[in-house]
């Protein structure tokens, strides 16, 4: 079987260009795209993540904001800055960069950004709208899965689908997304017995749980659709997925590789989202 390998940063790249165009139409109406990303504290992979966002905004020309603060700031003062953001006209998307300080409440942080702005898809009401296939903001990396099966012709109606993995960030809303589109959806997670008895039932497997190379041949129906969302550091530096990817080519109809797989999607989601929020706030 040749199995088609599905390059995220190639579906990405296509993705740009096409909301570079949408920018360019709003700012004829006079409306520019804002972003803007609150950090808290010197965490260093965050700070290389919201650079990354930032830059990845600007070039297709959404405004770009970054408000560092110090990491004794207080929850009420956050607080009070998520407040005035939600009341800036300018502004039409804000992400609060977790992790936050242990002294902060992630939840209370995360429900007080309006769900109009909330481009990360992580406020209960748009979880809500997406559980009852409203539109909503939805969670970047699942959204970005969605477009990738989309983009390569992936078949999700009447499929079975198995998900490895219950998270709030990906695991549960991939599910809700794929149920949402006629996919019929098993969830998989660290208690469930049998595991590879369910994967290998499986017409798309979604593996979401960042344990280095879970998921071998053994595991894997012949001619399954296969995503991997892990992303593992090896003591020697190199990055793996949860899959065992040479193993699955010629098993595999369509496997993404880990780098270049669903990573690239999530920030060119993030920026999807805030264009979105723009055309509806306007």
């Amino acid at each position: 079987m040749n199995t088609k390998v599905m390059y995220g940063s190639t579906v990405a790249r296509h993705i740009r260009t096409d909301l570079e165009g949408t920018v360019l139409k709003l700012k004829e109406k006079e409306i520019t795209p804002k972003l803007t990303v609150i950090i808290i504290g010197d965490n260093p992979a965050s700070e290389t993540y919201v650079r990354m966002k930032k830059k990845a905004a600007e070039k297709i020309g959404i405004q770009s904001t970054i408000l560092e603060l110090p990491s004794d700031t207080t929850e009420q003062y956050l607080l009070s800055i998520i407040q005035d953001l939600n009341q800036d006209l300018s502004t039409h998307g804000i992400l609060v960069q977790l992790p936050l300080p242990d002294h902060i409440n992630e939840k209370k942080v995360l429900d007080a950004v309006s769900p109009d702005k909330d481009v990360d898809g992580f406020h209960p009401i748009n979880v809500g709208r997406l559980s009852i296939s409203q539109e909503a903001f939805y969670p970047c990396t699942p959204l970005g899965i969605m477009k990738l099966l989309d983009f390569y012709g992936v078949q999700m109606k009447r499929k079975h689908v198995v998900v490895i993995g219950r998270s709030n960030i990906v695991g549960k809303p991939i599910g809700q997304m794929l149920l949402n589109e006629d996919a019929t959806v098993t969830y998989c997670h660290s208690k469930t017995e049998d595991l590879f008895e369910y994967t290998k039932q499986a017409d798309i497997l979604i593996v979401a749980v960042g344990k280095a190379h879970l998921i071998t041949k053994e595991a894997v129906k012949k001619g399954a659709v296969v995503v991997d969302v892990g992303n593992t550091f090896l003591d020697s530096g190199k990055v793996v997925g949860d899959v065992v990817f040479d193993n699955l080519l010629g098993h595999a109809s369509h496997i993404t590789p880990v780098p270049k797989g669903v990573g690239p999607m999530t920030i060119t989601m993030l920026l999807y989202n805030t264009i979105e929020a723009a055309k509806r706030l306007g």
